[in-house]
């Protein structure tokens, strides 16, 4: 059975980075893409950036040239490089796996920026 954890959140200055990973267990094969979202209190959730199995990302407006994401292929994992956060920002992020036959999230992690 596959599982996801996140790892990397905490409570970071406006203006401070973090960076979250996301860990898979079990085996996942034959990956179309790996995305970040975001869910802030009492608002739906959102996608932050997803990566392609051929590296073509894409990102949400508000975190263009400031969020990066990327992959590890040889451990299925995603990255997301958060830099200059904004108290806009706070929200629990997931990763999500998505391949030709299945798709998978992870619990999410808390990402407080205070101002």
């Amino acid at each position: 059975q596959v599982q996801l954890v996140e790892s990397g959140g905490g409570l970071v200055q406006a203006g401070g980075s973090l960076r979250l990973s996301c860990a898979a267990s079990g085996s996942i094969r034959n990956i179309r893409v790996m995305a970040w979202y975001r869910q802030a209190p009492g608002k739906q959730r959102e996608l932050v950036a997803d990566i392609t199995n051929g590296a073509g990302t894409s990102y949400a407006d508000s975190v263009k040239g400031r969020f990066t994401i990327s992959r590890d292929n040889a451990k299925n994992t995603p990255y997301l490089q958060m830099n200059s956060l904004k108290p806009e920002d706070t929200a629990v992020y997931y990763c999500r796996i998505r391949t030709w036959y299945g798709d998978y999230w992870g619990q999410g992690t808390q990402v407080t920026v205070s101002s």
